[in-house]
């Protein structure tokens, strides 16, 4: 069992993944945007962070960004159902983005069941001692 922080500013999609997490036999806590998250990593250890990119008050990229830097070998999956944005050198994806600043995976919404506990378990699985970095 892992300790699993999930941050969301969506309450449907908090509830969904908490649901499916549980019925994996992780314990789950949940948070409603970045600031909130940032500050339940302060007060508790988790052993991976689901993250989604568009929040209010502090968004998915900002929050990667502080949590890899406070905690760099924690795993961290960047969530999101938004489109790609535009960018003077063209259009940029969010996730990749996400995965480039420190998530560890990315996920795009809408997501099966299968998909996402997959990705958690390649994220809790990962050997003692492995680099923390990005990987695709």
């Amino acid at each position: 069992m892992a300790r699993v922080l999930v941050i969301d500013d969506d309450s449907l999609v908090r509830a969904t993944v908490r649901a499916v997490l549980e019925s994996a036999q992780h314990a789950v806590t949940s948070a409603a945007d970045g600031d909130l998250g940032l500050n339940q990593c302060i007060r508790e250890p988790f052993d991976l962070v689901l993250c989604d990119i568009f929040m209010p008050n502090k968004d998915g990229i900002e929050t990667i960004r502080q949590l890899r830097r406070s905690c760099p070998a924690l795993p961290i999956i960047a969530m999101s159902g938004g489109p790609t944005v535009a960018s003077l050198a063209g259009q940029m994806d969010l996730l990749t983005v996400a995965q480039d600043l420190g998530a560890t995976k990315t996920i795009a919404k809408p997501f099966t069941r299968q998909r996402l506990l997959t990705l958690v378990d390649e994220c809790l699985n990962r050997p003692t001692g492995q680099d923390p970095s990005p990987q695709h």
